[in-house]
């Protein structure tokens, strides 16, 4: 299984908080990361989405193929975004557009460390899922920021 956490691009400030929209560098961030996920995401891809509208925003510069995921939202745990990816029993790719900190810390679990980490505003962490010898390991195959796309 991939599991893919995709940072929703830079929004405006403001409530309420699911009605924050990006900003033009917010729109731009997320075209720059949907060119590369155009290349890269498997086109069976499953893809969960918080019904916030800068998250929306985020996704619509890649595709209209979407399943809106209200248990993602703003403030979701890092278990309930696990459990929405169905990780690690899925055999698909799934891509998550989300919040912070709760990605992070989902990145943080993934990768056995505690708290959370930081996920820059549309920033991409791709991890990879396998079992190997009866073993179960957890791959960080990339983490990038739209500045470096």
């Amino acid at each position: 299984m991939d599991l893919i956490l995709w940072r929703h691009a830079e929004a405006e400030d403001g409530i309420p908080d699911l009605d924050r929209e990006l900003t033009p560098r917010g729109i731009k961030q997320a075209e720059k990361v949907a060119a590369f996920l155009r290349q890269h995401l498997p086109k069976d891809a499953r893809i969960l989405v918080s019904p916030s509208a800068r998250t929306r925003q985020t996704i619509a510069a890649l595709t209209d193929h979407y399943t809106l995921a209200p248990t993602i939202a703003p403030g979701a745990s890092a278990q309930a975004v696990l459990q929405a990816a169905r990780w690690a029993d899925a055999k698909d790719t799934v891509l998550i557009v989300g919040h912070q900190p709760t990605l992070g810390e989902v990145a943080a679990q993934l990768l056995g460390s505690r708290g959370s980490l930081s996920i820059k505003k549309g920033g991409l962490w791709w991890f990879s899922h396998r079992e190997r010898e009866g073993t179960a390991q957890t791959t960080l195959r990339l983490a990038i920021t739209p500045e470096f796309l």
